[in-house]
């Protein structure tokens, strides 16, 4: 089964947010075995499933219990991204969002939005492909008010939600979500949905242009081609993680749980611009980071659970991707007293 990824974009907007909130972000980063840099790593896709871990650390070291609808109101808002393109060339707004549909995974692999029109509305029904994160309260009332900034953006601030529906419960300070989206807002609902006036989708963008359109429709098709391609690394990384304890982590065993010869899979990973050896390397050092900066593993643990034979090994190899030895890298990850030059 293959692994549901978010754009980076979508967290570098939120890291975005948090800064303009003054929340320390520093502190996030380390509970989630990252660093700043991580957010502005090119071609960035993050687990989509990581979105539960990640909200549940935001809202702990903000202290804010609703944290996902304060972000949402310092929302940059989305642009510079081929979808946002494709709704500026098109000639409607309507049609503008019936073109990102087919592009939906440039965003997430896990969006699968549809909008339907009841009468004088139109709705865009929100499905995040995940029951649990459906239900995320703070992910989905952030996620909304982005799509309302970005859709504003775009129809010279003619856009305005009529009412929005959230799967997710909530039993206090209902009346202050509805202020904040200014709109009325159904919890505990089917399905997410955001509902506005059908008239919108007729609005015309003053950027329309047909040739322009074709050119942004091939670069949206190009982009999720190279998506389609890099399925590969999930579905590497999947087994790898499958395999790690056995110590039997090798380009023909990942091969053969693929039912593909080893031949084959050495050259979609060259097509998807990585390496067998590369993508174990990657695995392995996100799972040292995440396990050094987020439990209390002993190192021959975490050696085990990395898939190395001997902790020399481990050590090396970790030093060499981080510039800094594991117990190092504990030290600063959970801000125990520690001064480490990471140079």
């Amino acid at each position: 089964m293959q692994e549901l990824r978010d754009a980076g974009v979508m967290l570098r907007l939120i890291y975005q947010a948090m800064k303009r909130k003054g929340i320390d972000t520093d502190a996030i980063f380390a509970r989630l075995g990252v660093d700043e840099s991580y957010v502005y790593m090119d071609q960035l896709r993050t687990p989509h499933s990581a979105q539960l871990y990640f909200w549940q650390v935001v809202e702990d070291v903000s202290g804010d219990p609703d944290i996902g609808l304060h972000l949402g109101q310092l929302l940059p808002t989305y642009k510079g991204q081929v979808l946002e393109y494709l709704f500026l060339s098109s000639p409607t707004f309507g049609e503008g969002l019936r073109r990102a549909q087919n592009y939906q995974r440039l965003l997430s692999d896990a969006a699968n939005t549809d909008f339907v029109i009841e009468g004088d509305e139109a709705c865009m029904i929100l499905d995040a492909a995940s029951e649990e994160v459906s239900r995320l309260r703070h992910f989905n009332e952030c996620f909304v008010q982005g799509l309302v900034t970005f859709f504003k953006s775009i129809t010279e601030e003619e856009f305005h939600p009529s009412r929005v529906e959230f799967e997710h419960s909530r039993e206090q300070n209902r009346e202050h979500v509805a202020e904040v989206l200014g709109c009325d807002v159904v919890f505990d609902a089917p399905e997410n949905r955001l509902y506005f006036p059908a008239s919108l989708l007729s609005h015309p963008s003053p950027h329309a242009e047909p040739e322009l359109l074709d050119l942004h429709e091939r670069f949206a098709s190009e982009q999720v081609a190279r998506l389609e391609k890099k399925d590969i690394v999930g579905q590497v990384e999947r087994i790898v993680a499958e395999l790690l304890d056995s110590g039997e982590v090798t380009l023909d065993a990942v091969a053969e749980r693929l039912d593909i010869k080893p031949r084959t899979l050495r050259t979609r990973l060259t097509e998807a611009e990585t390496s067998f050896n590369q993508v174990l390397a990657d695995f392995r050092y996100r799972l040292a980071r995440q396990l050094l900066a987020t439990t209390d593993e002993s190192i021959d643990e975490i050696v085990y659970l990395t898939g190395f034979s001997e902790p020399s090994t481990f050590y090396r190899a970790f030093k060499r991707w981080s510039g800094m030895t594991p117990i190092e890298y504990r030290k600063t990850s959970q801000g125990k007293d520690a001064v480490v030059d990471a140079m």
